[in-house]
Order: structure tokens, then sequence, then C-alpha cells
């Protein structure tokens, strides 16, 4: 017998377009922790010892771009499934091929 699986993970994406969360993210190979607040229109990371502003632009409900205020550099956000109080996303630059991976986890 041949059986195929067609597992979709939840998506409700709706629910974490807002909110205060911590992430995790691998930088240079080693994975990190940081915090964010993101609101409607803008989102404020802490890492690495810096604060980082970017304004928030939705393409979907899953998907949006993250644009740095100061440097202008833009990262596509996609998420790719989520839980009650969490999300796994996926993450690179605009325009570039190289995609890494993500958890956020809602605090509040």
């Amino acid at each position: 017998m041949f059986f195929v699986s067609c597992y979709q993970p939840e998506r409700d994406c709706k629910d974490y377009k807002t909110g205060e969360f911590n992430f995790t993210y691998v930088a240079e190979g080693e994975e990190k922790e940081g915090t964010f607040t993101r609101g409607a229109d803008f989102s404020v990371e802490y890492y690495d010892h810096k604060i980082d502003s970017a304004t928030v632009k939705w393409i979907n409900d899953c998907e949006f771009v993250l644009q740095d205020v100061k440097t202008k550099a833009s990262v596509h956000m996609k998420i790719l499934s989520t839980t009650e109080n969490s999300y796994t996303f996926e993450y690179g630059y605009v325009g570039e091929a190289k995609k890494l991976q993500g958890t956020a986890i809602r605090t509040n």
C-alpha cells in the first residue's frame, strides 16, 4: 500500500500581527534570542545589545516586510506555522535567496 500525507501546519497568522514577543534566530551560524514589540505599522526589536526600529508592511495575513528606519534595509518575513502562543517564521533580506528560520513566542 502507498499512503500520501497531506499534513498542513496550522497558520492562524492574524493573531500575531501585533504584540510583544520573545524570538530565536540564527546569526552567523549561532542561535540567539531577542524580544520585539510589533504594532500595526512599526516594530521595535531588542537583540545583541541593540535596539532597531522598522516599519511594518503586510503583504497578506502571513507575510510582511520590515524596513529598518535607519538603514532602509528590508527583511521579508513569512509565518510558516502557528500554535496557541507562538509562530515559526522564515526570514531573509529582500532580493536575496538565503532564508533562515526562527520562532516567536507571545509574551503579552
